[in-house]
């Protein structure tokens, strides 16, 4: 019984440790990567502005090939909505082009409702470093409420890798286009 005494103080020393510590963590999370795309910026850009495209590169878009997806309004432009509703790795959610400003960057509101609520801010930058090279950076940011900040810690490690990962396969579709 003494055994089960200790445990049970460890576990809620634990507890109280780590919220603690969320008491004083940041609540903001900013993750951003980047890739450069071996086409020219007006290609890059309007290649990225689609947010169907993501069918074509977005690890989190094909982690569930049969989800259910419905669109409003004129893909690449603002207002475009991208809803959709998948198995538990995907969830249900809905994405929405908030501003573009053309060839330079394109913002993205992200709405999560299963299995969390949650908004995160999305956006994809583009710039010419050289005739027929283009930077693009993708980066999201939002917050956390208190005690899920504690997750912050790790968000550029849990999203950073997908992030890059869809930027290296962006990379891929968009040079083996002619």
């Amino acid at each position: 019984m003494k055994i089960l005494k200790k445990i049970g103080i460890a576990l809620l020393a634990i507890i109280v440790i780590l919220l603690v510590l969320a008491l004083i963590m940041p609540k903001d999370y900013k993750v951003e990567r980047e890739v450069v795309i071996n086409k020219p910026l007006g290609e890059v850009f309007e290649y990225a502005r689609h947010l169907k495209n993501e069918d074509e590169y977005s690890v989190w878009s094909m982690a569930d090939m049969n989800k259910t997806q419905s669109f409003k309004g004129e893909d690449g432009q603002v207002g475009f909505v991208n809803s959709w509703s998948g198995n538990d790795k995907v969830g249900v959610g809905e994405q929405e082009i908030k501003a573009i400003t053309p060839n330079k960057r394109m913002d993205v509101e992200v709405r999560f409702k299963k299995p969390f609520e949650s908004v995160m801010q999305s956006y994809t930058l583009t710039d010419s470093i050289a005739p027929g090279k283009t930077k693009v950076v993708w980066g999201c940011s939002g917050t956390s409420s208190y005690p899920m900040n504690l997750m912050n810690v790790m968000m550029d490690g849990m999203l950073g890798k997908d992030i890059q990962q869809n930027l290296d396969n962006m990379k891929a579709k968009i040079e083996a286009h002619n």
